[in-house]
């Protein structure tokens, strides 16, 4: 059968559509296919009259513009790395070019769009996207005819191949008569978007006739009413995405109605929102209403959002709406924080992460975290040409610093990366009046999407939650079928120069899914796709989020298990050179063993690294396991360190584990892969009641600094690890942190109701108080009280009603539930 994957080729390649499928919509009726006779066009749906003088210069100046755009500009065809790909362009053109066999239902013998049976199956998604297949692969012999160096450039047998192709495709099966089938992306975004740019490059090669006949299936797919309303599949990447398509049939057509349409459709994408698709104002980006979209989905509307501005600025058509300025702010505060040394943090690209390498890919095009990250540095260069001086300057320096520390992956060898996009990075490398920006460091929590960045020198991390807003995982279109517990507090952490493949080398077809790195959960069999597509399964809580006060955090998650009884309550204190994690309540009825994954490293094919446990050291050989009684630290060589406060019984486990990309998408490659990975993890037995753990994660830590932390028993003191509330004290970082599940004491803190509260003392004898109400709940008076004497509160938020100090501080908030989980941070002066 067919599958949805041929379209990744294209996707990943020009690095600006959506490199996954949203929600398909209702498929109009099914029917026996229609074909169009070759000059028939569909009244109404071109433009009527002549274009002015001055008009049809705009218009020639518009497609001179998306050229440039798509094709890149501002490099040499005889240097590298452009000579190469530029001859490989040329040789994948040429071989398009002799394989194309126009046939009824095709026009590559591999790429059949003609559906037995058209409907909005998995099948029919199969034979829609050999459509989109079919249109970018006309689109990379219109490159290889227009970019110089190809060995192509300007072959008139080519020329006539394109157009052969464009005519066969309208006669066939993209017209204004064909009823929809399959996937609607397909021929509202993946199609009309390759198609319509096919049209700008070889536009002096098509009459006017056929670009009249093109126009009309655009018209018909991607009528006006497809962004009458900001909802449904017409929200966030997607509506970006049908701008691009309104906007190209207007240049193609010649159309002022169709691009000020486009123009306009784009303002509800800026504004932020409280609910559903789009950006928050703490730098959350869902798409699909409950996913955090950032690294994929966004990556789509940064990439769009760039294209169009420089498309559309200096002409009549230009984007003035001042909500724009939301997207230039979000580079920093919703992009940014989720990029490391040139990858996108796995944990906001959704279904994305099961997309390795496709079945039907001859060329092994893949995608991974790095490969992700790469074209949204490459948009922020491209949108920083509409935004201020000192915004573009700032950026190409995040830029530039991102390329240089991508060791594992350079993103000028990116063999996936457009031309286009190629030559922007490389203009940045290239910029010797750009200063890289160093990693920052600090702590960000975004509550509107249930995930949390923390970056300490030499490291970084994410954390991944869920909630009753956020869903589990998701799946659909038969991806991401494994993904179910990576909302269950997944802790995944990058060393500055080491371990930057961690999750890139084949660790999604190969972990073991129930033991993903920070991770509750239970061994109860789930099946592939578990709980629904498209984020339908949700956990009934609310209390999910944290406090912080830019560079330290305290974070809980009341997880519940996907399909399961398990309940738990997981914490984590996010502190300079560690992550202290908490778990309790860890309660289950499913008749299957509950595991708490403090560590699950992949060694990559060989698996070779050290390991060792209070300074014995264990063998490498594979497979190999052992319990480890009594624990008080472990440690991975070349990776990191874990302490186990008070000693603990954990098992680990070096083993060779083998998977293929399509155990975890229906259109994966079938080839084994073998990793061998290093698994640290806790087992709470079969149906365990109130069951805890308590570690330390050391990133990057060597063996003696964590034999050290661990011999150093009054460094952390754990004030609290129930189910009712969970906090600790480092008193050398003036430190204490609780999550109050529900009202009481812990330490020298009390809280009357849920909350989560972070305490930091100043050597300058000043301290500030965190406070967040997590669940959001709709309740005032909420009380907090510091057992510590302070001679006067100096500065607080609104939500503060009431402060009293003395001999200890007692703060009363207002309904904190408008907050929506966001930190109240109080300053004091201690007595």
């Amino acid at each position: 059968m067919p599958t949805p994957w041929p379209r990744r080729a294209f996707l990943l390649t020009t690095g600006t559509s959506a490199l996954s499928l949203a929600t398909p919509a209702a498929a109009l009726p099914a029917g026996a296919r229609d074909t169009a006779a070759a000059g028939t066009v569909a009244a109404g749906t071109v433009a009527a009259g002549p274009a002015t003088e001055a008009t049809a210069d705009a218009f020639a100046a518009l497609r001179a513009k998306w050229r440039t755009l798509i094709l890149g500009a501002g490099f040499s065809p005889t240097a590298e790395p452009f000579k190469s790909r530029l001859a490989q362009l040329g040789a994948s053109a040429r071989q398009l070019r002799d394989t194309m066999a126009p046939a009824d239902g095709s026009l590559w013998p591999d790429a059949s769009y003609a559906d037995p049976e058209p409907d909005t199956d998995q099948e029919s998604f199969g034979y829609s996207a050999n459509l989109v297949t079919s249109c970018t692969r006309l689109a990379t012999m219109a490159q290889a005819y227009s970019q110089q160096g190809t060995g192509l450039t300007g072959d008139a047998a080519l020329r006539t191949a394109v157009v052969t192709g464009l005519d066969h495709l309208y006669t066939q099966v993209y017209n204004e008569r064909q009823k929809r089938f399959g996937n609607w992306w397909s021929w509202q975004i993946g199609a009309p978007q390759a198609l319509l740019d096919t049209c700008v490059l070889m536009y002096d090669a098509l009459s006017a006739d056929r670009l009249a006949r093109y126009c009309a299936a655009v018209d018909h797919f991607v009528p006006d009413s497809a962004v009458a309303q900001y909802t449904g599949t017409s929200t966030g990447a997607n509506r970006v995405d049908l701008c691009r398509v309104l906007a190209l049939r207007g240049v193609v057509g010649a159309n002022e109605a169709k691009v000020a349409l486009a123009r306009d459709a784009l303002s509800p994408v800026f504004p932020y929102v409280t609910s559903g698709d789009g950006l928050y104002t703490d730098g959350s980006f869902i798409q699909h209403t409950t996913v955090p979209y950032t690294g994929s989905y966004g990556s789509v509307l940064l990439g769009g959002l760039g294209l169009l501005f420089a498309l559309l600025d200096g002409s009549p058509w230009e984007v003035t709406d001042g909500g724009r300025q939301i997207v230039f702010d979000a580079v920093e505060k919703a992009w940014a924080p989720f990029l490391y040394n040139g990858l996108v943090m796995d944990c906001v690209a959704g279904r994305a992460i099961s997309r390795g390498i496709a079945a039907s890919d001859t060329k092994q095009v893949q995608a991974d975290d790095h490969l992700r990250g790469h074209p949204i540095m490459a948009s922020i260069a491209l949108l920083g040409q509409g935004a201020s001086a000192a915004e573009n300057a700032r950026w190409r320096g995040l830029v530039q610093g991102w390329m240089r520390r991508d060791y594992y992956s350079p993103p000028l060898s990116d063999p996936q990366l457009s031309l286009a996009h190629l030559a922007r990075l490389k203009a940045v490398q290239d910029d010797t009046a750009v200063t890289p920006v160093p990693e920052p460091t600090g702590h960000r929590l975004f509550t509107n999407m249930a995930r949390a960045t923390h970056r300490r020198p030499g490291w970084a991390a994410s954390i991944s939650m869920a909630d009753a807003r956020i869903t589990y995982y998701e799946t659909g279109n038969g991806e991401n079928l494994r993904g179910w517990h990576t909302g269950a507090g997944m802790l995944a952490w990058w060393g500055d120069a080491y371990a930057n493949g961690q999750y890139s080398d084949a660790f999604w077809p190969t972990v073991d899914p129930y033991r993903l790195p920070g991770v509750t959960a239970s061994r109860k069999v789930l099946a592939d796709g578990a709980g629904g597509d498209w984020g339908a399964a949700r956990p009934d809580v609310s209390w999910v989020g944290g406090a912080t006060d830019g560079q330290r955090a305290v974070l809980g998650q009341h997880l519940k298990g996907l399909q399961s009884t398990l309940s738990a309550r997981k914490a984590w204190f996010c502190l300079d050179d560690a992550i202290v994690c908490l778990g309790a309540g860890i309660t289950c009825a499913d008749g299957a063993v509950v595991e708490s994954t403090v560590e699950n490293r992949n060694l990559g094919p060989t698996g070779g690294a050290p390991f060792q446990a209070d300074g014995a050291t264990k063998p490498t050989t594979t497979p190999w396991s052992q319990t480890l009684t009594g624990a008080r630290w472990a440690h991975i060589g070349g990776h990191g360190g874990y302490v186990f406060p008070g000693g603990a019984t954990v098992r680990a486990r070096r083993e060779r584990r083998t998977g293929k990309w399509s155990d975890i998408n229906k259109g994966g490659a079938a080839t084994p892969l073998t990793r061998t990975y290093l698994t640290l993890y806790v087992d709470h037995g079969t149906d365990p009641t109130d069951a805890t753990y308590a570690y330390v994660l050391l990133p990057g830590a060597s063996a003696a600094r964590t034999a050290e932390r661990a011999a150093a028993t009054g460094w952390l003191r754990i004030l609290a690890n129930s189910g009712t509330r969970q906090g600790i004290s480092v008193p050398s970082l003036g430190f204490t942190g609780v999550t109050f599940w529900s009202g009481g004491t812990a330490g020298a803190l009390t809280a009357s109701a849920a909350c989560a509260v972070l305490v930091g003392e100043r050597p300058d004898g000043t301290a500030v108080v965190c406070v967040s109400d997590p669940t959001r709940a709709a309740r005032a008076g909420l009380t907090v009280t510091w057992d510590r004497p302070v001679a006067a509160v100096t500065a607080k938020p609104a939500t503060v009603t009431s402060a009293t100090t003395g001999a200890s501080l007692k703060l009363t908030f207002a309904d904190l539930g408008p907050a929506k989980g966001a930190t109240q941070k109080i300053t004091v002066r201690l007595g």
